[in-house]
């Protein structure tokens, strides 16, 4: 898995040093005055085309490594299962990609796309949520399979959205995505699942390759199309997970992606408070928050560099948030009450830091004093 993880990584760095030249005309279309826009400059939104990339190539390499070049893996992952992955992410993918070059298609084609995306998915690869681990709801979706499938495809095409907004700063969503890669590929060696291991570690190493570029120097961002390949791979690999093996708790994704699922909850939940349609965009989500709140001191003359590392400096705050979750998800995989406890644990802990830094109510030691520049 090594290989395929290095492997991977290098493709993806390379398109992306490729793409940061071919994609500076569409990075010149990408509106200045947009709400969700934290740098200068003109950066390619292309990251995505070049992870998805890596991604075909990691998976073509599954399903000819051993038959045409000899190469031992023990990865059960024959063409076929290679072309329907391929299929299912570029159904998924194509939308942003798309969105990343010409910045005009409306929030509702692309969330057609992954709906559609993840219809796909769930006909060739027979996804379903068998178990929720609520009380009344377990012997519902076993006697009524169409609505097991209901729950996939509605987990399917959201969570590429999720990604997708938590997608502000450099390095926030590409570490998050990283990290719940890994997590999910030590659930599955866990089980004895090298199949489900290696494809998302080829997502993983993929997504290093990502990351060389994008932090903390901001040279090329993931775009629509880069969360929209986090997503739909990561929700995909998550139903088989516990679709696969009754050891696992459904709660386990759950917690592990509840930071990308509950920010997109809570979004559409402040929108709607406040009478704007879920899909506008805004500069109101968490991270954006500790961008403009918390991260505030920085000492540099020059206004680009100054902008580039505070949108640095905003990542690890989320990258903590987002480690608190994934490691008793990593832990207690297989217990869903202390899952549950925890999911809760974060709820309120998100809901009580928004509320603070909202109400400019932040602890102390998250406060910086304000310096006075020298005489």
């Amino acid at each position: 898995m090594m290989i395929l993880l290095v492997l991977c990584a290098v493709i993806a760095a390379v398109v992306c040093g490729l793409l940061l030249r071919l994609g500076q005309e569409s990075a010149r279309r990408y509106g200045l005055s947009l709400p969700q826009r934290f740098h200068l400059g003109h950066v390619p939104r292309l990251g995505g085309a070049a992870m998805f990339i890596a991604c075909s190539v990691g998976w073509a390499w599954m399903a000819v490594a051993g038959p045409y070049f000899g190469v031992p893996n023990s990865i059960s992952f024959g063409p076929n299962l290679a072309m329907a992955w391929w299929l299912v992410a570029l159904a998924g993918t194509l939308a942003g990609v798309l969105e990343d070059l010409m910045h005009k298609l409306r929030a509702r084609s692309r969330f057609i796309s992954t709906t559609l995306a993840a219809l796909l998915a769930v006909l060739l690869f027979g996804l379903a949520v068998p178990r929720t681990g609520i009380p009344g709801l377990d012997p519902l979706l076993q006697a009524t399979p169409w609505l097991a499938m209901g729950i996939a495809v509605v987990a399917l095409s959201g969570l590429p959205h999720a990604f997708n907004i938590i997608d502000g700063y450099n390095g926030l969503a590409g570490l998050v995505a990283l990290i719940c890669c890994l997590a999910i590929a030590y659930v599955a060696l866990q089980v004895g699942d090298r199949q489900l291991a290696a494809l998302v570690m080829v997502l993983a190493g993929a997504t290093v390759g990502f990351l060389l570029w994008n932090y903390p120097h901001g040279l090329i961002f993931a775009g629509d199309g880069g969360a929209y390949l986090w997503g739909i791979v990561i929700a995909i690999a998550s139903v088989q997970l516990v679709q696969r093996h009754p050891d696992v708790s459904p709660w386990f994704p759950v917690l592990l992606l509840i930071y990308p699922i509950w920010e997109t909850l809570f979004s559409i939940y402040r929108k709607v408070a406040r009478g704007q349609s879920p899909s506008l965009a805004d500069a109101l989500h968490f991270h954006q928050l500790i961008y403009r709140r918390v991260v505030r001191q920085v000492f540099h003359d020059d206004a680009t560099r100054r902008m580039l590392i505070r949108n640095n400096r905003t990542s690890p705050w989320l990258w903590g948030f987002a480690i608190l979750t994934v490691t008793p998800a990593v832990l207690f995989w297989r217990s869903t009450p202390l899952l549950v406890a925890f999911t809760a644990l974060f709820i309120v802990s998100y809901l009580w830091a928004y509320h603070s830094i909202v109400k400019f109510r932040m602890q102390r030691w998250l406060r910086r004093r304000r310096r006075l520049p020298p005489n």
